[in-house]
């Protein structure tokens, strides 16, 4: 079984595993997945759908939160984690908005990354979950993991990772592609004791560094 029939193979049980693959991040409109993607950086998404409820509540639009004070949206989202940043990226994202893309969340790859505090992750994410365009696929920590352990790339660097990827899977699947391996990562392959026994993938993946 080569790269590409393992990945097809692995789309094909994962999908049966997880037959609406969907953000497990809260949110009614590409500003919020935005948000809500920017605040789950080292953060879990249980937390983050606590704070995001706050937030807009405070600031509903994204006119409020290019005017709000950054010491304001540091406090909201202080429990997220490097909330410093966070703040400082998600302002300058929602003033950048109002002044280039007439108030829009853009739906490019190329413009999404001019964001604050905005890479190829967090904009693949909210282009293929808000406006159901694929331009790449969002490589964490659990799709970087299980790519390599399943044997579908050898890099490590997330970028990387991604150009290995996407000639694997079809493109209309790349949004789906990252739910299937960040669900499966948490429930069943860990970083630390992955659940080879019960794992439904045991027979295909060549369990790369673990043992």
């Amino acid at each position: 079984m080569n790269k590409k029939e393992r990945a097809a193979e692995i789309f094909d049980r994962l999908s049966k595993r997880y037959p609406t693959p969907k953000p497990a991040l809260d949110y009614t409109n590409p500003w919020e997945l935005l948000v809500a993607t920017a605040l789950s950086a080292q953060c879990t998404d249980e937390r983050v759908n606590k704070v995001t409820p706050v937030f807009f509540e405070r600031w509903p639009e994204i006119k409020d939160a290019a005017e709000a004070d950054v010491s304001e949206i540091e406090d909201v989202v202080r429990s997220t984690g490097f909330f410093r940043n966070k703040a400082k990226n998600i302002k300058a994202a929602a003033q950048r908005i109002m002044t280039k893309y007439d108030g829009e969340v853009p739906r490019t790859m190329a413009e999404l990354i001019t964001l604050g505090g905005v890479a190829r992750k967090t904009a693949s994410i909210v282009l293929a979950n808000a406006f159901g365009v694929n331009e790449g696929i969002a490589v964490d920590t659990h799709v970087k993991r299980l790519a390599f352990r399943m044997g579908l790339t050898t890099k490590t660097e997330p970028v990387q990772v991604e150009k290995d990827l996407m000639p694997l899977f079809p493109q209309d699947t790349w949004g789906d592609v990252n739910h299937l391996l960040v669900f499966f990562g948490r429930e069943v392959c860990p970083a630390r004791k992955p659940k080879c026994d019960i794992c439904e993938l045991n027979d295909i993946c060549p369990k790369k560094g673990v043992k």
